[in-house]
């Protein structure tokens, strides 16, 4: 059977995880130290790593080689099989979201009482866990206060402000973070080498943009795209943009050089003719705002530059760098505040480029 990427190469040690630098040393401490926690609660968006974590903290507090002071599970034993094969009897994981009454929370209050079939812990994983219902969390609020020695509890949200305060201070909370367009590159790196498929720098740079901060989504597009190029077929830039949509970067140049101007006829004759030419208007406000923001940045620090301004060619590092010298920092905010509005507006428009077009001609009729 072939695994999709993002569960083929789900981590199976510590050391594999991306980002999250601060809750692997805290854990792996935790683990080696024979520290444990009997809940914890994980928070942040999604695809970030919670379950991921979730399931390494099971293996390596079951696995049957892991010897005093370590952390790392050794993957070969049969606890560490089972959980890496999805068949474990001592790793239970509850989907909130599809099983958030009262019923499954008293089935859940019953499971707990036995001890583990086979393992030191019996590890339950709550995934979106605010979507318990009111009944529900009262349930597990009396479970975490009266755990039994062998249950361990993992709770993952990506809403944590939806929890209930005494939950909340029941757990060891960690905050898991989006992660960095680099951090996700180097990880899109590894699995194309270990896959033996060749790739452009620039094609993992649009992939990672588009998942923003969320490495499953990454790894799910990277998959998407593997299919659409065929099977050991290189990663181009063009194919990525293709399927993915994005705003080629000439257009906003062209764009921001006859704003910049003021020139309010060839900027939105410059627009409607993209939009005639097929352009997606969403994409182009989200990318224009997005190089907006980057010339902001280079306004107050001319040395700043992030992964989008590195994935660049020359020419066009100096073209944003020229427009960050020829406009002020009052008109860049404003530009920006305008087509932030816009792109809010257009959603519910029944001519959708409208209040771009609205927001082009305010801003080129205002005089210096």
């Amino acid at each position: 059977m072939n695994l999709v990427l993002y569960r083929k190469y789900r981590p199976k040690t510590f050391a594999e995880i991306v980002g999250q630098e601060y809750i692997v040393k805290i854990l792996t401490n935790a683990i080696s130290s024979g520290m444990i926690s009997h809940a914890y609660l994980f928070a942040g968006p999604r695809g970030t790593g919670k379950t991921t974590l979730g399931r390494l903290l099971a293996k390596a507090l079951n696995c049957q080689n892991r010897k005093e002071g370590e952390y790392e599970p050794c993957n070969k034993c049969e606890s560490c099989q089972e959980i890496n094969k999805g068949n474990s009897i001592d790793l239970i994981e509850i989907d909130a979201a599809s099983n958030r009454g009262i019923d499954e929370m008293r089935n859940l209050k019953e499971g707990i009482r036995f001890v583990p079939t086979k393992s030191k812990y019996k590890v339950f994983i709550i995934d979106e866990c605010h979507m318990l219902t009111k009944e529900a969390n009262n349930a597990l609020l009396k479970t975490l206060e009266e755990p039994p020695a062998h249950a361990i509890f993992v709770l993952a949200t990506t809403e944590i402000h939806k929890m209930i305060p005494t939950i909340i201070s029941r757990c060891q909370t960690f905050d898991f973070r989006k992660l960095k367009i680099p951090e996700i590159i180097q990880r899109l790196e590894k699995i194309l080498k270990k896959e033996k498929i060749e790739y452009e720098e620039p094609a993992l740079f649009l992939i990672a943009r588009e998942a923003t901060g969320s490495i499953r989504d990454a790894e799910s597009l990277l998959d998407k795209i593997i299919s659409f190029s065929g099977k050991g077929k290189s990663i181009k830039k063009e194919v990525v943009g293709e399927l993915l949509g994005n705003i080629e970067t000439e257009l906003i140049i062209q764009f921001m050089e006859y704003l910049s101007e003021k020139d309010v006829k060839k900027t939105v004759s410059f627009l409607n003719k993209s939009i005639d030419k097929g352009i997606n208007l969403q994409q182009f406000i989200k990318a224009l705002n997005n190089y907006l923001r980057e010339i902001l940045l280079l306004k107050i620090d001319s040395q700043f530059e992030d992964s989008l301004i590195s994935s660049l060619t020359s020419e066009e590092k100096e073209k944003i760098k020229g427009f960050a010298k020829k406009l002020s920092s009052e008109e860049i905010h404003e530009i920006l505040e305008k087509f932030m509005e816009a792109e809010n507006k257009m959603k519910y428009s029944s001519i959708v480029q409208l209040p771009l077009e609205l927001s082009i001609v305010e801003i080129c009729s205002k005089k210096e």
